[in-house]
């Protein structure tokens, strides 16, 4: 165990670790819960593959960082400690820990970083993770390389070839790209990497030919969060909770009413059946209208959760796909990838994304329209086993049941997904801020309001909403980790915020952002006890602040600009 004579920051640097450990294990089980049928593993088996990489992941950035300047100082040798509890359950120091990290970078240069971050390039439902894995990487690294406190140049170097690496695996590689021999030795060399926990020892790669073995008296590491044998199924969540996650979402306020309406609708029938009373027959599919990043995704999560906690359908899960899923290439092939996806789909909802590109507007195309007659009768013959929501623009979406009277009949019920307002962007941002332990100085803020605002006044079918809110965030974070690189001394706190330069609208004019202690830039801001409005200068962002009607006290995360010049709430001192 270490002494007194301990580096300021290891407390953030195992957190972080924790904190990758969970994105990994939690990817893993979502991917095993509501996608099956995107991963090759028997159960259990990707949670526990996730957590592996998630090991290979983090002890290849520590060794990485710590090799780069052909040193090995004390603070880094205790952040290896601390790595090793983490890994492995136990406290190494003096020559065991030097033979485990001695073993350990051999192993870990077999390791390509593309195998470490494949899950999230390639599998769909991770991607938005990408911006949460970028967080935890470039924090780890820079932990690391300022362990001592200072940052020389070849830390600075390595910390940035990382970020590139990730960059270009991650958002730049093809979602249908095969891994190269190179990438793919990297689930072997996984396997490799494994320790004997009698001793604490890191045990070096088998010879080739054979697989790795683990010592059967190894303890099973405290925090271990990988699915164990005989691990039961995880209990499915109750209408109320499932409604609670569907109130925390930002915005879509007449959404959440229809759900909950149809929630209540749902739950009056089980009712009126368990007491003999004839049940009123209605068809379950639907159509959510609106542009991207309007949520209609998320919410058809929701409403699969809600049709499983009811016992509408068995599982209550959600398979995602879109005309390439559906409409083959050659004829006869149409039907049959059709009913495949639908058959991933029964017991849960299937929801097709831009679902009018199956129907051809200006020339015949047979093979949409095969898709679509294949639909419509697996939707009437699984009535009871399969609900089916069709999502897109809302003119093409109404274009799209006019063309065919069975779909108009079967799809009666549709949701309209808003456009997000500048101040619900800025709020999701804010999650995004909240989730990776990220906070913001006033002027980012700011910045971030004054750049929503002129993208939503000038916005087309195209705008991002809470996309684009993700876009600046990890732009923000790619900006951040730029900015951090030419600092030599760094404290805990600027590891964790946002300033103003790291936030960046492209082809914005600049005229557009005004300086924070302008006095006539001003915010409108709603009390959250008593929901009384009144409008601030834009100074008081992220600062307290005192309702005057019921004095309140809260913080001012973000507000709506506006020109005003009332001000009858009074900013206090933190």
């Amino acid at each position: 165990m270490p002494g007194f004579d301990i580096p300021s920051r290891p407390s953030l640097f195992s957190r972080t670790l924790r904190e990758c450990r969970k994105l990994y294990v939690s990817s893993g089980e979502l991917c095993e819960r509501d996608y099956p049928h995107l991963i090759e593993k028997g159960e259990g088996q990707f949670v526990a593959l996730m957590d592996d990489l998630h090991r290979a992941l983090v002890l290849k950035i520590y060794l990485q960082v710590c090799e780069a300047d052909k040193e090995w100082s004390k603070q880094e040798r205790f952040l290896g400690e601390v790595l090793c509890h983490h890994l492995w359950g136990h406290w190494l120091s003096g020559e065991k820990l030097s033979e485990t990290m001695k073993r350990a970078s051999s192993e870990s240069n077999k390791l390509k970083w593309y195998s470490l971050v494949r899950p999230f390039g390639r599998i769909t439902p991770l991607r938005e993770k990408i911006g949460r894995l970028d967080t935890l990487v470039v924090r780890l690294a820079n932990l690391i390389a300022r362990a001592d406190g200072t940052l020389n140049p070849p830390e600075a170097a390595i910390i940035k070839s990382i970020q590139i690496e990730l960059d270009s695996h991650l958002r730049q590689k093809p979602l249908d790209a095969e891994p190269t021999d190179a990438e793919a030795v990297g689930s072997q060399a996984i396997e490799e990497i494994r320790y004997d926990a009698e001793d604490g020892i890191y045990v070096a790669a088998p010879s080739r030919g054979n697989r790795p073995r683990l010592d059967p008296r190894r303890k099973k590491p405290a925090e271990n969060l990988a699915v164990a044998e005989g691990k039961k199924e995880p209990p499915k969540i109750t209408v109320e909770e499932a409604l609670a996650q569907l109130d925390k979402l930002i915005g879509l306020g007449e959404i959440k009413h229809e759900v909950r309406s149809l929630a209540n609708f749902l739950k009056l029938q089980q009712k009126r059946t368990a007491a003999g009373l004839p049940e009123t027959d209605i068809s379950l599919h639907m159509v959510f209208t609106g542009n991207p990043g309007t949520g209609k995704t998320t919410v058809a999560r929701i409403v699969g959760k809600i049709y499983g906690a009811l016992g509408v359908l068995d599982k209550g899960h959600l398979v995602e796909t879109d005309r390439s899923g559906l409409v083959a290439e050659y004829s006869g092939q149409t039907g049959p990838k059709t009913n495949k996806k639908i058959d991933e789909a029964l017991d849960g909802i299937l929801f097709i994304d831009e679902a009018y590109s199956l129907v051809a507007t200006r020339s015949e195309d047979p093979y949409g329209n095969e898709a679509v007659q294949a639909l419509l009768k697996r939707a009437e013959d699984e009535r009871g086993r399969l609900v089916v929501i069709l999502a897109g623009y809302p003119d093409e979406m109404e274009d799209l049941l006019k063309s065919n009277p069975g779909l108009s009949s079967r799809f009666s019920r549709q949701l309209e997904f808003i456009d997000y307002t500048p101040f619900e962007i800025a709020a999701i941002f804010g999650l995004f801020c909240r989730k990776n332990h990220y906070d913001l100085t006033p002027a980012a803020r700011l910045k971030i309001i004054q750049g929503m605002t002129y993208l939503y006044d000038h916005r087309d079918r195209h705008f991002g909403n809470g996309r684009a809110a993700r876009n600046l965030f990890e732009q923000a974070i790619r900006g951040m980790a730029n900015r951090l690189a030419g600092i030599v001394e760094i404290t805990d706190d600027q590891l964790q915020l946002l300033v103003e330069g790291d936030i960046q609208f492209e082809e914005i004019p600049e005229n557009v952002f005004t300086p924070i202690d302008d006095q006539a830039c001003r915010l409108h801001i709603t009390c959250d006890q008593c929901k009384h409005g009144k409008d601030i200068p834009a100074k008081f962002l992220g600062k307290k602040v005192v309702c005057p009607k019921c004095e309140q006290r809260f913080r001012v995360e973000w507000g709506t600009l506006v020109a005003s010049e009332s001000n009858d709430i009074i900013a206090t001192s933190e």
